[in-house]
């Protein structure tokens, strides 16, 4: 039995001192992401099971093993997302987004749940930035999307990095490939793991995610997709290779590469980090032009990536968890009312003037406060007595004394002025 004072096996707390890694994950994607025209988007974290058990598919590990399902007071089947494509695609249906000028471009910082096996960068809710491109068509959106979150990657310092990517064709090429794939796998049928052979007919392409060494070296010899599109998912997948070589993006073809999704078609593409070892993958995505058409839309095409935060953070070099800066520490030399307003007002109206300021609130020592001025890396401290506020730059110890807290202002304003 679970200890209900601790958090669920698979999941974590977000301390204060982690926040500030993350906050610079959000502030790097939103700064890339908007200036490429990405508005963001967040949409709710349950949705009606159907949406994806017909988008994901259901001969997935996503829709057999790993989604949190529930009936509500409405008797209604609902799911946590266990991904945020299919949600934002409803959401562009739903709110009659086809109006707006084509491609919309959307992005997110969203929570999923999978009941996964838990393990280092791999938790059952985990957070994810992503992209959706929806209505082109247009290779030129594939390529963008793709260096867009290198973009990111890159200015976040994951280091290691390389980008693999591939084609699953269109729905005509992937259909003749699939009995190709499936004769294949029936002629060695003895030879696969047991949950390969339970989806021979429902999702032969996964055959190449098993981790089965007889089934991988069953797969050694399979066809391969790539060596079986048509001309014009060919064209397409040559004109988004000729644009990510014109931004010097380097880059792997991988014609066994497949998504753990089913709605995924043409290009596909998945970059990972030789930090995080065998789960080495940080982020990827690719096209769903037929997602929309399976949850009742009208034909759209699409194209989208999500990134893990907490695979980045493992991944990245410049990303250290730290407590944010402290420009003021106001210390009080006692507790009565007359000082503790002098020491308020000081406190308020630095954060309104755009500083951070904390007030003594524990009682502690005017020794123990300079020690907590210390440890929470204050610039400036002000110690506030009776009729008189003294306030010191602790970067180089130089003091100036107040008669009041609007004097102490004016100079803390000064001194925080002239460092800009």
């Amino acid at each position: 039995m679970s200890d209900p004072l601790q958090a669920p096996r698979g999941t974590f707390d977000i301390l204060p001192e982690q926040s500030a890694a993350r906050l610079e994950v959000e502030r790097v994607t939103r700064a890339v992401l908007e200036s490429a025209g990405y508005g963001r988007i967040e949409t709710p974290v349950f949705e009606p099971t159907e949406l994806f058990t017909r988008s994901v598919g259901e001969a997935t590990d996503i829709v057999q093993k790993e989604m949190y399902t529930f009936i509500d007071g409405g008797e209604r089947s609902l799911t946590l997302r266990p991904e945020v494509t299919a949600p934002i695609v409803r959401a562009y249906l739903q709110h009659g987004m086809h109006k707006l000028p084509q491609p919309v471009k959307l992005w997110y910082l969203s929570s999923c749940f999978r009941y996964e096996r838990a393990q280092k960068g791999r938790y059952r809710q985990f957070w994810q930035i992503g992209a959706e491109a929806i209505g082109s068509d247009d290779p030129a959106v594939d390529a963008e999307a793709i260096l867009l979150l290198s973009t990111i990657l890159g200015e976040l310092g994951v280091k290691d990095l390389h980008l693999r990517i591939g084609s699953l064709g269109g729905t005509e090429a992937r259909e003749r490939y699939r009995e190709l794939l499936k004769t294949h796998l029936r002629a060695h049928e003895d030879l696969l793991a047991g949950d390969v052979r339970a989806r021979i007919d429902l999702n032969p392409l996964r055959a190449f995610d098993s981790a089965d060494p007889s089934t991988r070296e069953v797969m050694s010899t399979a066809p391969l997709l790539l060596d079986h599109l048509d001309d014009e998912d060919l064209d397409h997948f040559a004109e988004v290779r000729s644009l990510l070589d014109a931004v010097g993006i380097s880059y792997s073809i991988d014609p066994t590469l497949v998504r753990g999704l089913d709605y995924y078609a043409r290009t596909v593409f998945e970059f990972n980090s030789d930090a995080l070892g065998a789960q080495s993958g940080v982020g990827g995505g690719g096209r769903y032009d037929g997602l929309a058409e399976q949850i009742n839309g009208p034909p759209t095409p699409g194209f989208g990536w999500a990134a893990g935060i907490e695979r980045i953070l493992l991944a990245a070099t410049s990303l250290e968890d730290e407590a944010a800066r402290t420009d003021l520490f106001v210390i009080l030399e006692n507790q009565n009312r007359p000082t503790k307003a002098s020491g308020f007002a000081l406190a308020a109206g630095a954060r309104a003037g755009g500083m951070t300021a904390q007030i003594e609130l524990a009682g502690r020592s005017v020794k123990g406060q300079f020690k907590h001025a210390d440890r929470i890396g204050a610039r400036f401290v002000a110690v506030v007595g009776d009729g008189r506020i003294e306030l010191k730059d602790l970067s180089n110890g130089e003091q100036t004394e107040h008669a009041d807290d609007e004097g102490a202002l004016r100079a803390l304003i000064e001194l925080k002025g002239a460092d800009q």
